[in-house]
């Protein structure tokens, strides 16, 4: 596999903006989601660089864990995301919705098993399931679309708030 940066990748952006607005509205659609449903920003962001650290989308991780660090997340729980089972570092909710992002993440290994469905289903209301499942989703399709057009990380700066 060769990643020479020499070559020329589409700018999706510019390309093809219909579908580029189209993904933001998506976006923007989860997001009012997962607001609507209560569902604390800091689980969204651990689950969007979780599923980043799965498959390997270095722009995502940069975006999202400079995203947390400006929300006020810590270095401890960051560096420790990737080994999230082994810690005691996240709640009983950040865990379970851990699961479900790395089930929809790995869909193609086992699905979306009972078990994961039901530890969220337990601790999150059905609109906060619902928000999950979306931002898992669309987390995954921003991941392909950087990996695909190697965006290349390092210049996106959090929006100050």
């Amino acid at each position: 596999m060769s990643n020479n940066p020499a070559i020329s990748r589409v700018a999706l952006k510019k390309t093809t903006p219909d579908v580029s607005a189209a993904m933001g509205s998506l976006h923007a659609a989860a997001v009012s989601a997962a607001q609507d449903a209560k569902l604390q920003p800091e689980i969204l962001e651990l689950i969007r660089i979780r599923a980043s650290q799965l498959n390997g989308c270095a722009f995502c991780l940069d975006m999202h864990t400079k995203d947390a660090r400006a929300a006020g997340e810590t270095e401890q729980r960051l560096y420790a995301l990737n080994a999230w089972r082994e810690t005691p570092f996240f709640t009983e909710r950040e865990r379970a919705a851990l699961a479900l992002a790395e089930a929809v993440t790995l869909v193609h290994d086992g699905h979306v098993p009972d078990a994961v469905y039901a530890e969220a289903a337990e601790v999150f209301s059905e609109e906060q399931v619902a928000a999950l499942i979306w931002a898992a989703t669309v987390i995954n399709a921003y991941n392909r679309i950087a990996i695909a057009t190697r965006m290349v990380p390092g210049g996106y700066q959090p929006v100050k708030k």
